[in-house]
């Protein structure tokens, strides 16, 4: 089924797209599919049709997964063929399903907002199919899905998903259960859902979701009681529900009837919860923005992106309670390394405050607020993070001086809170409040709470009672110098170890400016930003004491053992000896999860420190990988990849990489470094599909973060073969370049261009490249110094990336515009470069038109005097008006007829007293000539000295060709310039008469000389 060519980009029937977009890959090679089973099958009986693809199947593993693709292709597209394309699915594919599951993941995190709804239909029966079959990573399947359902959305389309997977679940009820993870994911997005579905006329649902949630919460209350304080943040939202009245009532007073290891709701709230719950109620596209906004965009240009996002996602009524789900996931997922900390990129704290102020109802702005300050009610310095707690002290100390309502409301509800959110527990909260104050203090965020709480802006009964409830944070220090002398307190961002090298930034400081007088020993006011901090880390011996007792007897018996070993080689034999277990036909795949936590745990101190051998041989790279976690690397790449061991494993490694995401760049090293991986480096795909994320772009781009900011050295050891084996991944965009060369030295930067030349690296191709660069002028110096490096590297031509120019600002993008200018005065010029050089804006202080002009005059004089005269002519062939509607009407800068002039004059300008001919050549005096003709009396007048050369070609048509050279030496031409050499068989009485000719236009000279003058200073 191959579309047929047309001068118009034909409609997928998978993707909804417009004549502007490019064709979707992924539905390019699914209808290529479609096409190679349709042309198979077509004419033919259902068992001969069967047999046909059964056979095809048979030839190899390329051959089974253009079968299983296109049979998957035909169920989303031809709903009347689905359940007979299912059968023979499930009949025909001999990988467990695995390359669907990764179809359908790749779908549901990129594409499914641009789903055909005929489409989106089938993806939904499908995976209840799925389900129903009980299908290994189902399950994984269904948890992406339920992200998909977008919180704060009444819309028809979101209703009907949120209802079709609740239907799902219901229905296989049996099968759910039996995933500890998928009870808790979904008892996490109904609960929060419920608020949504609160209008009469969705009161059905509603009801279907309390039975849903209530039933779970009952039968499987340790399943659910993983969560954590959002458990309990998310059931007092819906606490007017009466089957939720009474769970409270269980809660607080029968703890036991829910299990029998639960104490009470206090137990609850002490434990911290997990990020992936936080992040499960945003979307694929919100999450994608909102990191975007945290990572990429620069403090004070946010406006745009957040005008967007509140049209997208934030103006309905009811998108009120999605504030909340934001400010969670902010302060609970989005914790940005020290090196964008440091940097001037957008700040959570900005993010939330914007958040606050866009709240219109009194309930979603305290809701909001509590979802803020969650995390210190009952904080606790040994379990939870700093970054937890960082943005809502940040949010107060920035907004004193803009906003100091928004600083007052949020002290206000801090001390309110205390007692007001559950008074048995008020003593509690009030230890984690003042824990998080404290250790705000301790590292650093803020030197002193002061100036924030006994602030002359703040009114003064909320003054009075931030004394009362905190007096212990209301004192100034003694002497101002006093926070300055204090030695700072190493700090942990994120889990992120940081190395002695990392430590680039001033952390003796740490600490923001409170004071406007306060200089540094320059006598300038000190830069305003915050000094990241590291933590010293104390080496404390692995704990898997919550997860052990969980596991089966042979199991268990072999981690303890992994525990006790202390010799590596030792512990590779054990850990072999565990892959075996799991790899045993009865290995309860439920306990994958609780394996994956022992391992995490008792390999951490495998994660810490350079994996890169010092001085790189054969042997010390094959002596890295021989630890532990490498030996279930080494068994994925002994295994076929449609053998059900190496799903089995691969679920193994994914349960891994959600407890230890370092996981994922250790097997990107262990695919490059290791003899028994060679041309194994596809397996990092199947893994990457398997985990979580989903998706071979968002993992690769995570772990080479991860890598960049852990190790350097293996960044850049590891760069080569990720270019090569992952092209598509890496070159159609400047992410990760923007990675390499933000960390890069001048030595690492040399040897990426040697791997450059040698052929070994390609970072750059024709289709993209000029994008990446355009993405690059946002960078830093010495990046953006790099990337043009990188690029010079490669051989590919200075016309692909010329458009460039018209994006060029010579006071925004020296360091483009410097690169350009080099390369550029080695090219010999072509209409199309001479065409962008000429379309740049003039301006006196940017010399970059001038100078490659002078320089192309001098080297190549005519090629770039034939080119000018096209384009002038070209130019002034061109109605003003449509000149003057195509220069206004682009943001980028357009060739005009004004333009050239100007440019051309000002190449006269710096001619002069030179021995150059340029404007002395046939070619431009003819342009001049033409344009002359035609233009009106504000250009002659303004060019008249440019134009003058054109009179003097016309008057020298007349006599002979020997004489054609003279007007060089007449007193029309250049003050001080050079004549040309005369031939050798001029006559006297020929300069006579030039002579003779010239002298009666020389008050005609001295004329336009002046109004030219006039015109400059215009």
């Amino acid at each position: 089924m191959e579309p047929s060519p047309a001068k118009g980009k034909p409609q997928g029937r998978l993707v909804v797209s417009t004549t502007l977009d490019a064709k979707d890959e992924l539905e390019e090679r699914l209808e290529r599919c479609l096409g190679i089973v349709t042309s198979m099958t077509n004419g033919l009986s259902e068992r001969e049709a069967n047999d046909a693809i059964t056979a095809h199947v048979c030839k190899g593993p390329q051959q089974h997964e253009e079968v299983c693709l296109g049979l998957f292709a035909i169920l989303l597209t031809e709903p009347p063929q689905a359940q007979r394309c299912y059968r023979d699915l499930t009949l025909v594919n001999r990988d467990g399903m695995n390359v669907v599951l990764m179809k359908i993941n790749q779908i549901l995190m990129e594409k499914f907002l641009k789903l055909q709804d005929v489409c989106r239909t089938q993806l939904v029966w499908l995976v209840r199919e799925l389900v129903k079959s009980g299908v290994i990573g189902a399950d994984g399947v269904l948890m992406t899905l339920m992200k998909q359902i977008a919180g704060g959305d009444i819309s028809s389309k979101n209703l009907w998903l949120a209802e079709s997977v609740l239907d799902i679940l219901l229905d296989q009820r049996e099968w759910v259960v039996k995933s500890g993870m998928l009870v808790a994911m979904s008892v996490y997005t109904y609960l929060r859902l419920m608020v949504d579905h609160g209008t009469p006329n969705l009161l059905p649902l509603r009801q279907k979701e309390v039975d849903f949630c209530i039933g779970l919460i009952r039968e499987k209350f340790m399943e659910v009681y993983v969560i954590g304080r959002d458990l309990v943040r998310l059931l007092q939202n819906v606490a007017r529900i009466p089957e939720i009245d009474l769970l409270w009532k269980d809660l607080l007073h029968n703890p036991q009837t829910l299990s029998a290891q639960f104490t009470g709701v206090l137990q609850l709230l002490t434990s911290r919860t997990s990020r992936k719950f936080l992040a499960c109620r945003l979307t694929p596209d919100m999450e994608t923005k909102l990191l975007f906004m945290t990572s990429r965009v620069r403090f004070g240009q946010q406006k745009r992106y957040q005008d967007w996002f509140q049209r997208q996602y934030l103006s309905t009524p009811e998108s009120q309670s999605l504030r909340c789900d934001l400010i969670r996931y902010i302060c609970g997922v989005v914790h940005p390394s020290n090196e964008v900390l440091s940097s001037d990129i957008l700040p959570r704290w900005a993010i939330i405050g914007w958040l606050l102020t866009t709240c219109t109802s009194n309930v979603a702005a305290s809701n909001a607020k509590l979802a803020l300050f969650y995390d210190w009610l009952f904080f606790s310095a040994e379990k939870d993070s700093i970054m937890n707690i960082e943005p809502a002290i940040l949010v107060m100390h920035h907004s004193m001086k803009p906003h100091p309502a928004i600083t007052a409301t949020l002290l206000d509800f801090m001390c309110r809170i205390i007692p007001h959110f559950f008074p048995p527990l008020e003593v509690q909260v009030r230890q984690g409040v003042c824990a998080s104050l404290t250790f705000i203090m301790e590292k650093r965020v803020l030197a002193h709470l002061a100036p924030l709480f006994d602030n002359p802006k703040l009114d003064r009964e909320l003054r009075s009672m931030l004394r009362e409830r905190f007096p212990e944070f209301c004192s100034s220090p003694s002497t101002p110098t006093e926070a300055k002398m204090e030695e700072s307190v190493p700090m942990e961002m994120d889990n992120h170890i940081l190395d002695k090298e990392d430590s680039c930034y001033d952390n003796t400081e740490a600490t923001f400016s409170d004071d406007e007088e306060e200089v540094n020993n320059k006598g300038k006011k000190r830069e305003f930003r915050f000094h990241p901090i590291k933590e010293t880390y104390i080496e404390e011996p692995a704990d898997i004491s919550p997860y052990v007792d969980q596991l089966d007897e042979p199991l268990k018996e072999k981690v303890l053992q992994l525990q006790k070993e202390s010799d590596m080689e030792v512990q590779c034999e054990v850990m072999q000896e565990i892959v075996d277990l799991i790899l045993e036909e009865d290995f309860d795949s439920e306990q994958m999860s609780t394996l994956a936590s022992c391992l995490a745990e008792l390999f951490k101190s495998h994660f810490r420190g350079d994996v890169l051998p010092d001085e790189i041989t054969e042997e010390s790279l094959e002596e890295s990988v021989c630890k532990p976690v490498c030996l279930v690397f080494r068994n994925l790449c002994q295994m076929q990849e449609d053998n059900s061991s190496f799903s089995v494993l691969l679920d193994m490694l994914a349960e891994l990489y959600q407890k230890q995401p370092k996981i994922g760049y250790h097997l990107l090293y262990y695919l490059k470094a290791s003899k028994a991986a060679v041309g194994k480096m596809s397996l990092y795909e199947a893994f990457a599909q398997a985990t979580a994320l989903g998706d071979l772009h968002t993992c690769l781009m995570m772990d080479m973060k991860a890598c960049q900011e852990d190790d350097l050295r293996l960044l850049c050891y590891l760069t080569p073969s990720i270019y090569s084996e992952f092209p598509d991944e890496t070159l159609r965009s400047g992410e990760l370049l923007n990675m390499i060369v933000a960390v890069i030295d001048s030595t690492q930067l040399q040897e990426l261009m040697c791997h450059v030349m040698m052929g070994n690296l390609v970072m750059f191709r024709k289709d993209s490249v000029l994008n990446i660069l355009i993405q690059s002028l946002d960078w830093e110096t010495f990046e953006q110094y790099s990337t043009w490096q990188l690029f010079l590297a490669h051989s590919i031509p200075l016309e692909t990336i010329i458009p460039i120019l018209q994006h060029l600002k010579y006071k925004e993008h020296p360091e483009a515009l410097s690169c350009l200018l080099l390369q550029l005065r080695r090219e010999k010029p072509t209409e199309e470069m001479v065409k962008m050089v000429l379309s740049r804006p003039c301006h006196t202080e940017d010399q970059f038109t001038t100078s490659i002009l002078r320089h192309w005059a001098s080297k190549h004089d005519d090629s770039l005097g034939e080119h000018v005269k096209a384009l002038l002519i070209k130019n002034n062939n061109l109605p003003r008006k449509r000149q003057s509607l195509r220069s206004s009407s682009s943001k980028l800068a357009q060739l005009t007829l004004e333009q050239m002039l100007e440019h051309l004059d000002n190449l006269r300008l710096n001619l002069t007293n030179t021995k150059n001919n340029f404007f002395t050549q046939t070619p431009i005096l003819q342009a001049l000539q033409h344009v002359q003709a035609s233009c009106d009396e504000a250009h002659k007048m303004r060019f008249s000295d440019l134009f003058a050369l054109a009179e003097e070609y016309e008057d020298s048509t007349k006599p002979p060709k020997s004489r054609r050279k003279a007007p060089a030496s007449s007193p029309r031409s250049r003050k001080g310039a050079a004549p040309p050499t005369n031939n050798e068989d001029d006559s006297a009485s020929t300069s006579a008469s030039e002579e003779e000719d010239s002298r009666p236009k020389a008050p005609k000279r001295k004329r336009k000389g002046s109004s030219a003058v006039g015109s400059d200073s215009d």
